[in-house]
């Protein structure tokens, strides 16, 4: 039996209506290119067996994968998602309520499903490992994990005495300038998965990691708290956009 495909059932008509009511009507001329024809999808599928996917330009990249589950209107739809959201990482990583103007709950799943792959894939890098001696690998897991996201949100990296991964958990979420940080919380949590050191972890959505005087004072606050217990405060990154601050490289721990 044919395996069922995921379909768009709006008309091309309505697609455009759709899009246009999203606020992407002019930005789409950048990503849609001249007017030539739009390679088919198996010509993608087959440049991509030949040469690679990384022979394909995102746009083309997010055409295949949403070929996969559309029956038509993939091109359109990709130079849609990707005039509203800017690049394909926030495609990626873009939340269900928000890619549902432009494709439907199951589709918006498979969009989920690439970055989630990809999140894993970092995540299987860091256990079993020094986190200290494997910096680069832990800077690559929380930009993938943490640099898109809408709002602040507090991890806590769980260490033991090899300062081997025990936990990586996030605290608490927050609004798109702000995460509740408790330092009885965090110095709990490590008793609890019988922690000896911690690195402490929040993202700013604004893009910019530079720390806030609140960020100062509350890192402050955990570290004493941590001190008190014998448990170290390694580090405490702050992710943005596209860099990471360390309070350790700064001088603030």
């Amino acid at each position: 039996m044919p395996r069922p495909t995921h379909r768009n059932d709006a008309t091309p008509c309505q697609t455009a209506d759709l899009f246009a009511a999203a606020g992407v009507g002019e930005m789409t001329a950048r990503y849609a290119g001249p007017s030539s024809p739009a390679p088919s999808n198996g010509t993608l599928g087959a440049r991509a067996a030949t040469g690679g996917l990384a022979s394909l330009s995102d746009i083309e990249a997010l055409e295949l994968l949403l070929s996969r589950s559309l029956a038509n209107g993939a091109r359109a739809t990709a130079v849609a998602l990707l005039a509203r959201f800017g690049c394909l990482r926030r495609v990626l990583t873009a939340d269900l309520a928000a890619l549902s103007t432009f494709v439907d709950t199951r589709v918006g799943i498979d969009l989920q499903l690439i970055y989630d792959a990809a999140r894993r894939l970092a995540a299987a890098e860091l256990p079993g490992r020094c986190v200290v001696s494997s910096w680069t690998a832990l800077i690559d897991y929380l930009k993938l994990t943490m640099a898109h996201c809408e709002r602040e949100a507090f991890r806590v990296l769980f260490l033991d005495k090899k300062n081997q991964l025990i936990a990586d958990e996030i605290l608490n979420h927050g609004t798109v300038d702000h995460a509740p940080v408790y330092p009885r919380e965090v110095v709990r949590r490590a008793l609890e998965v019988s922690a000896s050191a911690v690195i402490l972890v929040h993202n700013h959505p604004s893009g910019d990691q530079t720390p806030s005087s609140a960020d100062i004072e509350m890192t402050k606050k955990v570290v004493d708290a941590a001190r008190t217990l014998g448990i170290a405060v390694h580090d405490h990154v702050i992710v943005g956009r596209a860099e990471v601050a360390s309070f350790k490289a700064l001088g603030l721990i």
